[in-house]
C-alpha cells in the first residue's frame, strides 16, 4: 500500500513538472460531418482567434468567418466581470495545446493581475433540438440532438483532437480598486510546432458596481443537494456533503443568488427529478396521536446557506405537492406512512395545523421567521386559498411565496411571487406589492422554448431575461433548477420530458457554463441600471428607458435578441 502510495505521488510530481494536458471525454457527434474537405482545405494548419458567436459551434465543421475577430475590446465597470470565447481549430492532432494570458496594462504601468483573468476550455454536451415544437414540456424521447458548447472547465491546457473545433472561455474580474483607463494584454496559444498571441483590452470606466451581497436584482435557481450527494457517492448531510457543496454554492451566491430552497415534505414534486427531494422535516405521528418534528436537518441545511451568505428567504415546499402525498413516520406501525389527501379534506387541517404552529415557534426561535415562507408551485388558485387561511391560522404573520400563473385575487398574499415569461401583472398590483417591499419577479421554464436558458437556447437569451426583469419593473429572475443534475450531466443534458438544460445550470465539480455566466451577465447589467437610473439626468435617463422598453414580451424575435442586447449595453456603458 505504501509502495502504491508512494508511486502516486511520484506519478504527480511528474505530471506537474512536465505539463498536465487533458484529455477531453465527450459524446459522439451524431449531426457529425460526413466530409473533412472543409478541413483539408483550411488555409493555415492550426488557428486561434476570439469568438463572437452567438449560438454554439458544430464540433465537427471549422468556424465561419462571421463568428471570428482579431482582438477582443470591451468596456467594464470597477467590480464588474466580464467575458468572452476564443476558439482554436486545426487539422492537425496535438498533444498538448495551452492557453496563457498575460497580465493587464494602462499607460501608467497599473495593472489587472493574471489572478483576475481565467481561462478554461469548453466541453460539448449533448441537447435536445426543439425543431418546430411550440414549448420544450412533455417532449418525445426520439427528438433529434446535437452536440453543443456549454460546459466550461477550468483547465487551459488539453490534448486537442483534429478536425474538430475547440471553444475557450475567458474571463475578467474587474478589481474593485482599478484605476480608470484603458487596459492592454494579450493571449498566447502553444502547441505542437505552434505558437501565436493575439491582443485583447479592457477599458475600465469610473462607475463601480457593488460586491454581489450588496445587489439588489433578486436571483431565484432552485436548489437539491440531494442531487450533489448522489453524484459524489457521499452520506447527506456529512461533513464530506458539506465540503463539496460550500464552493458549488458560493458560486450561486456570487451569481447574486437571494433565497434558499427547502423541502418541508418528501418529494413535493412527484420524483420529476431524477434525485427526489426529501423531507428536511421529520414527521413523526407518536402513539397518543400527537405529532412531534425534527427539525435538524432543516437546520443545517439553512444554517450552511445562510453563512454562505445565500440569506434572503427561505422557502418551503410545499403544502401542496404534485401528488398530494404526505409522508410521516408512524410510531404505532413503526414505518413511514403516506396520507393522501386534498385541500378540501378536514384531514388536511388536521394534518398541517399542528407542524405550522410548531414550526412558527422553531423559526422565531432561530430567528429565521421573517425570512421564511410557504412555497407553492404552480398549484390551481383554490387550493391555494384553503392552504393561505390554514397558514394564516396558525400565524397571522406567516408569509407565503408562489412561482406560478397570476392570481390577481390572492396575490396580495405572496411576499415573493413569481409569475410565467407570457403573463402580465396590473400596474396597481405591482405597485401595491412594491409599497410592502414584496419581491415580484419572471420565470421560465419547459414552456417557453425561446428565450430560455436550455442548452440549445442562443447564448444571449440569458442575458436577455434580465433586462427584461428590468423592463417590467421586477425585482429578478426565477428558474426552478440550479443543480438538478440526471444520471450523466457532463456528457448529456436531456432528462425526461423536458429540453436538454432544463434542469441545470452548472455541473459536477463546481464547473460553470455558458448560459449561467450569461445569466450573471445580465444580472450585472440589471444593478448597473439600478445604479444608473438614480444618477442619470434627464435626457440620458430617456435613452436608457427607451432602450429597455424594447425588452417586452410581446412579439419577441428570436435572431434579433443577440443584436438586441450588445446595442443595449453599449449604450448601458456610454452612461
Amino acid at each position: 500500500m505504501k509502495k502504491s502510495f508512494y508511486c502516486l505521488l511520484v506519478g504527480l510530481f511528474i505530471c506537474t513538472q512536465q505539463g498536465y494536458s487533458q484529455k477531453i471525454n465527450e459524446l459522439a457527434d451524431p449531426r457529425a460531418s460526413s466530409t473533412t474537405e472543409k478541413w483539408d482545405n483550411l488555409k493555415e494548419k492550426n488557428n486561434f482567434s476570439f469568438s463572437i458567436a452567438d449560438y454554439s459551434y458544430s464540433k465537427t465543421i471549422p468556424p465561419t468567418v462571421e463568428t471570428l475577430t482579431k482582438s477582443w475590446n470591451t468596456k467594464a465597470w470597477k467590480g464588474e466581470k466580464v467575458h468572452t470565447q476564443l476558439v482554436f481549430w486545426s487539422n492537425r492532432d496535438h498533444e498538448k495545446v495551452e492557453v496563457t494570458s498575460s497580465s493587464l496594462k494602462n499607460s501608467q504601468a497599473q495593472q489587472i493581475a493574471t489572478k483576475d483573468i481565467t481561462l478554461g476550455y469548453i466541453t460539448y454536451v449533448l441537447t435536445d433540438l426543439s425543431g418546430d415544437l411550440k414549448q420544450g414540456c412533455g417532449i418525445s424521447q426520439g427528438l433529434d440532438s446535437a452536440l453543443v458548447a456549454d460546459r466550461i472547465t477550468d483547465q487551459s491546457s488539453f490534448e486537442y483532437e483534429k478536425n474538430t473545433t475547440r471553444p475557450l472561455w475567458l474571463s475578467i474580474q474587474v478589481p474593485r480598486d482599478a484605476a480608470v483607463g484603458i487596459y492592454k494584454g494579450s493571449l498566447t496559444i502553444k502547441a505542437d510546432n505552434y505558437k501565436t498571441t493575439i491582443p485583447y483590452s479592457i477599458e475600465v470606466l469610473a462607475h463601480v458596481l457593488p460586491e454581489t451581497k450588496d445587489w439588489e436584482y433578486h436571483l431565484d435557481l432552485w436548489q437539491n443537494p440531494y442531487s450533489i450527494a448522489r453524484q459524489f457517492q457521499v452520506e447527506l448531510w456529512s461533513p464530506e456533503h458539506f465540503n463539496i457543496m460550500k464552493p458549488h454554492y458560493e458560486r450561486l451566491r456570487d451569481a447574486g443568488q437571494k433565497n434558499i430552497t427547502v423541502s418541508i415534505i418528501n418529494d413535493p414534486w412527484n420524483g420529476q427529478t431524477y434525485d427526489k427531494y426529501q423531507a428536511m422535516i421529520k414527521w413523526t405521528k407518536k402513539k397518543d396521536d400527537t405529532w412531534s418534528y425534527d427539525y435538524s436537518i432543516f437546520d443545517k441545511w439553512v444554517g450552511f446557506m445562510r453563512e454562505i451568505g445565500i440569506s434572503k428567504y427561505i422557502n418551503c415546499y410545499s403544502m401542496i405537492p404534485w401528488n398530494m402525498n404526505f409522508q410521516y413516520f408512524d410510531e404505532n406501525t413503526g414505518k413511514y406512512e403516506i396520507l393522501k389527501v386534498k385541500t378540501d379534506d378536514p384531514k388536511y387541517r388536521e394534518h398541517w395545523l399542528p407542524l405550522l404552529k410548531d414550526f412558527a415557534r422553531h423559526l422565531k426561535q432561530k430567528g429565521y421567521f421573517e425570512w421564511t415562507t410557504i412555497a407553492m408551485d404552480e398549484r390551481p388558485q383554490e387550493d391555494m386559498k384553503r392552504a393561505i387561511a390554514i397558514i394564516k391560522e396558525a400565524d397571522p404573520q406567516f408569509r407565503s411565496s408562489l412561482a406560478g400563473a397570476y392570481h390577481p385575487e390572492i396575490s396580495n398574499e405572496f411576499a415573493d411571487y413569481s409569475i410565467t415569461l407570457g403573463e402580465e401583472m396590473a400596474p396597481e398590483v405591482l405597485k401595491a406589492r412594491q409599497e410592502k417591499g414584496y419581491k415580484t419577479t419572471v420565470y421560465t421554464c419547459c414552456t417557453e422554448i425561446f428565450p430560455n436558458t436550455f442548452t440549445n437556447s442562443g447564448y444571449q437569451e440569458a442575458t436577455w431575461l434580465a433586462w427584461h426583469s428590468v423592463q417590467r419593473g421586477f425585482d429578478g429572475y426565477l428558474r426552478w433548477a440550479y443543480d438538478c443534475w440526471n444520471a450523466n450531466p457532463n456528457q448529456d443534458t436531456r432528462y425526461g420530458s423536458w429540453l436538454g438544460g432544463d434542469t441545470y445550470f452548472v455541473y459536477p465539480d463546481n464547473m460553470t457554463s455558458i448560459r449561467f455566466e450569461k445569466l450573471i451577465e445580465g444580472v450585472q447589467d440589471a444593478e448597473k441600471i439600478r445604479i444608473l437610473r438614480k444618477e442619470l439626468n434627464a435626457p440620458q435617463l430617456q435613452k436608457l428607458n427607451e432602450v429597455i422598453d424594447g425588452f417586452t414580451n410581446k412579439n419577441i424575435n428570436q435572431k434579433a435578441i443577440p443584436n438586441q442586447i450588445k446595442e443595449a449595453q453599449k449604450v448601458l456603458n456610454s452612461l
